[in-house]
């Protein structure tokens, strides 16, 4: 059996950017304290929610792939050797702005990053005035514990970009979120079993809980948590997170059900994109 110990986050917007990373910090210390070999924060991690409104004053939060935030958490990672996910706003130069994970190894090394492909504009959800949309396709990192891929929040709509990891070789994907009830709360519950076992590796979801109303008063909305680490087969490895408070997730994932799921159904070698003429139409 190989076995990782993989740990998720969720909280809320404390109303400042520096006690939002030494609460991630100290949640990636805990989940050391637990056994964890690799973690991700949920989107956005050291923000608000800021697709909420649409306000230039949010441009403040991107930083460089490799700036403060980044090498900071770097350090950790190598500190406590764990492989670390970091949701980012990434500034690229002036201007231009991707929804971003960077993917640090477990001796600090930054593997690389993932852009948001998929960018909504939906009320509440104005992200096309923050982000373009990614550009460096889907990445896998061969990490310490595994290849990693990342797929972020309403990217998870899109089963095309679940292929694509699972092609590249991912055995684990994270796919961190800033996720609120309305119309996506059955399609938590079905996209990431549904995306797990289509493509026979692990989903692993944070999302925010808790109301941002420090930041948004009225226009708050209230994430439900409810973080979820899903097996290749579609089932949840333990209990989800609250829905109603900060967790910080353990769970031991066993990575040979990676192999096992695609032996005994074999989606990779029955598939037929010869036939699939309308899926990359423009």
């Amino acid at each position: 059996m190989t076995t990782v110990r993989a740990s998720i986050t969720q909280t809320t917007w404390t109303g400042d950017k520096d006690s939002m990373l030494d609460k991630h910090e100290q949640f990636a210390r805990d989940a050391k304290q637990e056994g964890a070999q690799i973690i991700c924060f949920q989107e956005l991690f050291y923000g608000p929610y800021f697709g909420i409104t649409q306000d230039q004053k949010y441009y403040r939060y991107a930083e460089p792939a490799d700036g403060p935030i980044v090498q900071r958490f770097a350090a950790l990672a190598k500190e406590l050797e764990m492989v670390m996910i970091l949701p980012i706003y990434e500034e690229e130069q002036t201007g231009v702005y991707y929804n971003t994970a960077v993917v640090v190894d477990a001796d600090g090394t930054i593997l690389g990053k993932y852009r948001k492909n998929h960018i909504p504009q939906l009320e509440k959800f104005f992200e096309k005035f923050y982000f373009r949309p990614g550009n460096l396709g889907y990445p896998v990192f061969d990490t310490a514990v595994g290849k990693v891929g990342v797929y972020i929040c309403y990217d998870r709509h899109f089963p095309e970009g679940w292929r694509e990891l699972g092609l590249a070789g991912a055995q684990m994907v994270f796919n961190p979120n800033a996720t609120k009830p309305g119309l996506s709360n059955r399609l938590w519950d079905v996209e990431g079993p549904c995306a797990a076992v289509a493509n026979g590796y692990f989903v692993l979801q944070p999302n925010r809980v808790g109301l941002e109303d420090i930041e948004y008063g009225d226009e708050a909305v209230d994430f439900y948590g409810t973080s979820q680490i899903i097996d290749p087969r579609g089932n949840f490895v333990g209990e989800r997170a609250a829905s109603d408070k900060e967790e910080v997730m353990v769970r031991d994932i066993d990575l040979d059900m990676v192999q096992q799921m695609r032996d005994d159904w074999q989606f990779y070698r029955d598939r037929r994109p010869d036939s699939y003429t309308a899926t990359a139409r423009a």
